[in-house]
């Protein structure tokens, strides 16, 4: 439908993955996204020439062999919050685009106005500009104040209200010195004003983040963007708003608990299989300072349902309460609910009791709760889960002081994981004094850790039999447990 000013037209855009159509359609037929089409107005304007063609057009580009590329210099600017740093790899590069998101009230903002703060103090305040499209900056003072920011040189950051990106373009590329650090609070707010459609549009933030890269990558500024997300948790927006960025780090955690994760899902510049741990305050975001028992629940004995698992994010050994209920179903459809591992994991570990270990949990229900908010997705979960349930539905609580680790299969067979003897050396300082872990292979010998009774089982059964046994003496239970196999 074509307007009556100019060249001017209206498409329907998804906004799941940007796909335009002249007619409106339940279903997008590019990603299959149902009553995602929203009416746009876009302009028909001539193709202008790249940067790359000259006056006479037509020039390509040199190519050039990968080995006579010289290597560019990219500092990397630490925020002096470790935590974050960590994620980072070492800091933010310069030239570099940062995609933070994360639920309402998580922490998004104060998280990245300490990190302005920290900055600033490295490069100097006139070199850090905090824009912000959501709130004003009457309220970006009162954040600054509770945190306690406005008293140092955190006071100096130069902050603007503003949610259209050429003019914050034009705003940084005009400040002297250059800034080092540029947020953008939010990206679903800001816009472009040569492009139509509201802000949070899939042109618009896709826009967006392509404006702010060309301003970052020549100027070497480092740009964080923070994002929203929708209801299933992935940050709003099109799919190419990700591949744009060099980072996406995501901050989870429950919205009524005070530990925060920080997680990165994308890294061009280091690992992502980093992650850090905050806790959430009056005065701001932070570091925990023992992470490994940040996630243990504090009990007067020990109760039925509860094993204690030495996960592993990355390089950090975290230690998490493992919770499990059994309860008899009222009839019909049992009920399945887990909190912070995946259900489909648990459905599976349930058909692998009663089939292989003589637990039978077919018609009862069963809740699933990792303690802290704590989401945790590896395998190595499965026998702190399977002893978890095994436990409560026999209603005899697992010895205090014992931690379990491994990887279940469907032949309930063990299977080991990495990282073990670090997480065992992590659990030790802790008080546990009695790890149940899955026998190693041929060769390969079990870790021996101080202070801690290691003892290696074949199979699910065999490890419930000790995680639920009464006899004491641990040289006993490991001759026992090494003659079954």
């Amino acid at each position: 439908m074509t307007k009556a000013s100019g060249r001017a037209q209206t498409r329907f855009v998804c906004q799941s993955c940007g796909e335009s159509f002249l007619r409106w359609e339940g279903q997008c037929r590019a990603c299959s996204a149902w009553n995602s089409l929203v009416e746009t107005q876009v302009r028909s304007e001539p193709r202008q020439l790249s940067r790359h063609d000259d006056a006479g057009g037509g020039r390509m580009p040199a190519v050039t062999r990968l080995i006579d590329v010289g290597e560019p210099e990219r500092p990397r600017i630490p925020a002096g919050i470790g935590e974050l740093d960590r994620v980072l790899g070492g800091g933010l590069v310069a030239g570099s685009v940062v995609l933070l998101g994360g639920e309402p009230g998580i922490g998004k903002s104060t998280l990245l106005l300490q990190a302005a703060a920290g900055i600033a103090a490295l490069v100097g305040p006139e070199r850090v500009m905090y824009a912000t499209g959501e709130e004003s900056i009457a309220q970006v003072r009162l954040r600054a104040d509770r945190l306690g920011l406005l008293t140092g040189i955190g006071g100096a950051i130069q902050v603007v209200a503003e949610s259209s990106i050429d003019r914050i373009a034009d705003l940084a590329s005009s400040h002297v010195p250059g800034p080092a650090l540029l947020v953008i609070d939010s990206v679903q707010t800001a816009t472009i004003d040569d492009l139509d459609g509201p802000a949070g549009s899939v042109g618009q933030v896709r826009g967006a983040a392509l404006r702010l890269m060309e301003l970052a990558k020549p100027a070497g500024i480092a740009v964080v963007l923070v994002g929203h997300v929708t209801k299933d948790g992935s940050i709003a927006g099109p799919k190419t708003l990700e591949h744009l960025v060099d980072a996406v780090l995501t901050l989870e955690g429950e919205r009524y608990a005070t530990v925060r994760l920080l997680r990165a899902t994308k890294n061009r510049f280091g690992s992502t299989e980093e992650v850090g741990v905050f806790e959430m305050g009056e005065t701001g975001m932070a570091e925990v300072a023992d992470p490994a028992r940040a996630f243990l629940a504090e009990h007067d004995g020990p109760a039925p349902g509860s094993v204690v698992a030495p996960t592993l994010e990355g390089s950090r050994p975290l230690l998490v309460e493992v919770q499990g209920l059994v309860a008899p179903g009222p009839g019909g459809t049992p009920r399945r609910t887990a909190s912070g591992v995946d259900a489909n994991r648990v459905a599976l570990l349930v058909a692998v009791l009663g089939r292989r270990a003589g637990i039978g949990l077919a018609s009862h229900d069963i809740y699933v709760n990792l303690a802290g908010g704590l989401t945790v997705d590896e395998p190595g979960l499965d026998l702190p889960l399977a002893l978890a349930l095994a436990s409560s539905l026999r209603d005899r609580p697992i010895a205090s002081g014992t931690v379990a680790i491994g990887e279940v299969g469907l032949l309930g067979e063990l299977r080991s994981v990495v990282g073990l003897e670090r997480r065992l050396r992590e659990a030790a300082p802790l008080g546990f004094g009695r790890a149940i872990v899955p026998r190693l292979g041929r060769g390969a010998a079990t870790p021996d850790v101080a202070s801690i009774d290691v003892i290696a089982v074949g199979s699910l059964r065999e490890a419930i039999e000790v995680a639920l046994s009464d006899v004491t003496g641990s040289p006993r239970r490991m001759a026992a447990a090494s003659a079954r196999c």
